[in-house]
C-alpha cells in the first residue's frame, strides 16, 4: 500500500531552485534512506514532507489525501520530523515527555514514558533532570521518544546520528529499527553514515535538487 506519494514537487527561493520535479512513492511500513551530497536538497525535501515548507509546485499525498486537506495538528500527529540537532524545550526531561499528553488533553502515562526511556537506554534518567545537563546523545534520544510516545504513521529523520558516539548511535539506530520492524512505522531517513547505508531497505539519492534512484546509479 502506498502511504506517501510525491508528484512533480519543486521548490525554489527567489531565483534559486532547490528541488526540481521530484516524484516519489513510499510504501506503508517501509524504510527509505535518502543520500546525496550536502546542499543537494535532502533536508528541504523532508521539510516539505513535514509541512514545514510550502512547495513552489507539485503535490504531496498522504494516504491518497493532499497534505492541504489536513489541519496542521492533524498532519503533525501523522507525520513527525526529527531534526539533526535535537530540539528540546522547557527546563526538564519531564517537560518534554509530558508535552505530547498535554497537547492532547490526556493524562500522562508514566508507564509508557518509562518503557520508552528504557528502550533507548535511559531507564534510570529522572524526569526532573535539567535538559542543560544532558549530553548530545541523551538529548537526541529524548527528542526521538517524545516524537513517538503517540506513534505517527511516518517518521522523518534528518541525520539524527550525526555527532553521536558509537554507543549512542547504536542505541538510536536499534530503536529506529524497532519502530520500523516491530511497530510498523514508515521511516524516511537522511544519512551520510556508511554503517546506516548498509541496512536493508530502499535507497534513493538527491543530487543538485533532482531525485536519482539507486538502480539508475548502478547502471
Amino acid at each position: 500500500m502506498i502511504q506517501l506519494k510525491i508528484e512533480r514537487l519543486s521548490y525554489q527561493v527567489d531565483q534559486q531552485v532547490i528541488l526540481t520535479d521530484i516524484n516519489l512513492t513510499v510504501e506503508k511500513g517501509s524504510y527509505l534512506t535518502i543520500t546525496g551530497p550536502s546542499g543537494g536538497g535532502k533536508s528541504t525535501l523532508l521539510r516539505l514532507i513535514a509541512d514545514l515548507l510550502t512547495p513552489t509546485s507539485g503535490t504531496i499525498l498522504l494516504n491518497d489525501q493532499p497534505l492541504t486537506q489536513f489541519s496542521p495538528n492533524q498532519y503533525r500527529q501523522k507525520v513527525s520530523y526529527c531534526f539533526q540537532q535535537a530540539t528540546l524545550f522547557g527546563e526538564t526531561i519531564g517537560d518534554n515527555l509530558r508535552f505530547p499528553y498535554e497537547i492532547r488533553n490526556l493524562p500522562v502515562d508514566m508507564a509508557t514514558i518509562e518503557k520508552a526511556l528504557a528502550a533507548v537506554g535511559l531507564a534510570n534518567m529522572p524526569l526532573t533532570k535539567k535538559i542543560t545537563t544532558l549530553s548530545g546523545g541523551e538529548k537526541q534520544r529524548i527528542a526521538l521518544i517524545r516524537n513517538v510516545l503517540f506513534p505517527p504513521e511516518v517518521l522523518l529523520l534528518d541525520e539524527i546520528t550525526t555527532g553521536l558516539d558509537a554507543a549512542n548511535k547504536a542505541i538510536v539506530l536499534a530503536f529506529v529499527q524497532h519502530l520500523n520492524e516491530d511497530c510498523g512505522l514508515t521511516i524516511i531517513a537522511i544519512t551520510h553514515d556508511t554503517e546506516e547505508l548498509q541496512r536493508k531497505g530502499r535507497q534513493v539519492q538527491i543530487v543538485a535538487g533532482e531525485l536519482v534512484n539507486q538502480d539508475e546509479l548502478s547502471r
